[in-house]
């Protein structure tokens, strides 16, 4: 913005607001190494209040904390220009700054910033509105790109996200005055697989655990509290922690990678290049796979089929309730031919019991609940529960449904597709996914491939970008619901009995 703003031959400022998280993102340098050679007037406000989502961790908050606990650096950078100015005038201020320069060398580590052609400026009480003010002021007459470094408090202003201030970064419902939330009925996903992977850590040395900056999030931090030394959160940087994982499997160890399906866009030339193509034993675990409600578009996982399932060499599945949800992590651990995935919604499953033992589950086979005759539905993973009630309603009306569970999402069950694409009328996908390229599209194309015409009924998100709401509203907003499913999968029936129908002549 700012090069384009001097191109154009405008004279407005250009502000960019940045979290000290944000300094852990590869591309976040990217840019910085290019200010330089391309930006003249620029500011940049860095925001430090030592939090990501979680503690911030690595080398920069580390490096940032440095800077502001110095008492010298801060002195010397107050003093420095006024001092030699008073001695040498104003021809001597090119000079204060190499002094200035040299010194802080000797005092705090290099000031990177600088050294990437930002001039540094505080750190500052980032909640000081008129020492803001008066900052800013200042900063709008330099000819150069400056940095601002702000001290800020997370969750200033309401003491329970200061006390929690990683909870408070996103929830739903809370108590205004203390800031209690209603306990989840059941253990959440996240919840599951970290205290499941910690466990299964217990007996197998080969299990690692990844995190990007997500340890509460994922659920990691329970594996984190029980085996610290093979537990590793590399900050806001699914790049890195992908390629870390590659690097972990290549000396034999088991890395089980888990980020949240949106985010997991950001390595997407890492799932090709570096871990598919050398067939490496990483175990992707997305998180917040399909609609994530009130998270918004950003946080959406409705993508994630999309982008895996035309890789060779990818597994990926996804499961039901939380007794498979386990069984599927166990099948994952034991998995030693590639890079194996598993999706996953927010919050709670439908409360399944999970058993003492978890089993292994045969690679691209479904799960046959019912069997019938004339519609066949498969509800992929958490869209198994409206699938359900979807047959309940076609069988009132004197419809027979068969009921699968797919599980698998590559490879698919062809076997099982087959026999009832090929003995139904109709055959029906839900999933929690678009609907372009996405699990119904891979059922489409075989059948397509084993010339077998059955009418196929997709249902799922449309081809838009979902907003913002609560996951039953949204639902029913874009048709994905039993009611949209009976609706269209009625009419192309040819044979049926609707007991709802009269029988007279």
């Amino acid at each position: 913005m700012a090069v384009g703003r001097d191109l154009s031959g405008g004279s407005d400022h250009v502000v960019v607001v940045a979290g000290d998280a944000a300094l852990t993102c590869g591309i976040s340098y990217e840019a910085l190494n290019n200010v330089k050679a391309n930006t003249k007037r620029f500011i940049v406000v860095l925001n430090d209040n030592e939090w990501s989502i979680a503690k911030n961790v690595g080398a920069i908050a580390n490096y940032l904390n440095n800077i502001v606990t110095s008492p010298t650096y801060a002195h010397l950078h107050d003093k420095a220009r006024g001092f030699i100015e008073a001695i040498a005038g104003k021809t001597g201020v090119h000079f204060a700054h190499k002094v200035e320069e040299s010194v802080k060398g000797l005092l705090v580590p290099s000031v990177i910033f600088e050294e990437l052609g930002l001039r540094y400026y505080g750190p500052i009480d980032g909640h000081d509105i008129a020492l803001l003010t008066r900052t800013f002021e200042f900063l709008k007459t330099q000819e150069e790109p400056v940095l601002l470094h702000i001290l800020t408090k997370k969750g200033k202003g309401y003491e329970p996200a200061i006390k929690q201030p990683d909870k408070f970064h996103g929830l739903g419902k809370y108590k205004l005055e203390t800031g209690e939330t209603a306990p989840a009925p059941t253990p959440t996903y996240s919840e599951i697989i970290g205290k499941t992977l910690a466990k299964f850590a217990e007996t197998n040395q080969k299990i690692v655990a990844i995190t990007a900056a997500m340890p509460s999030g994922t659920g990691l931090a329970h594996f984190a509290k029980a085996h610290p030394t093979r537990y590793f959160d590399v900050g806001i940087a699914e790049e890195h922690a992908a390629l870390f994982a590659c690097g972990l499997a290549t000396q034999g160890l088991k890395p089980f990678l888990t980020i949240y399906s949106t985010f997991m866009q950001r390595a997407y030339d890492m799932t090709i290049h570096d871990i598919a193509i050398q067939k490496l034993n990483v175990a992707l675990c997305m998180d917040r796979a399909g609609l994530s409600g009130d998270d918004g578009p950003t946080h959406h996982g409705l993508f994630d089929i999309g982008y895996l399932r035309h890789i060779p060499n990818w597994l990926h599945m996804q499961p039901k309730d939380e007794d498979e949800f386990v069984d599927m992590l166990w099948t994952m651990a034991h998995y030693n031919s590639g890079p194996i995935a598993i999706r996953y919604p927010r919050g709670s499953g439908p409360g399944a019991q999970i058993k003492p033992q978890p089993k292994l589950l045969e690679i691209g086979k479904s799960e046959v609940v019912q069997h019938g005759r004339d519609v066949a539905i498969f509800g992929l993973g958490n869209m198994f529960e409206v699938a359900e009630e979807a047959a309940r309603k076609l069988e009132e009306k004197g419809i027979s449904v068969a009921l699968i569970n797919p599980r698998w999402i590559k490879p698919i069950d062809t076997g099982t597709l087959e026999f009832f694409a090929r003995s139904a009328e109709v055959v029906c996908t839900i999933e929690d996914h678009v609907l372009h390229n996405g699990f119904g599209c891979a059922v489409m194309e075989h059948l397509h491939s084993q010339m077998i015409n059955t009418p196929v009924v997709r249902i799922g998100w449309p081809d838009e970008f979902v907003e913002h709401g609560t996951i039953p509203i949204l639902r029913k907003k874009h048709g994905v619901t039993a009611d949209a499913l009976v609706e269209k999968v009625l009419p192309l029936l040819k044979k049926r009995t609707v007991k709802t129908q009269s029988t007279a002549a």
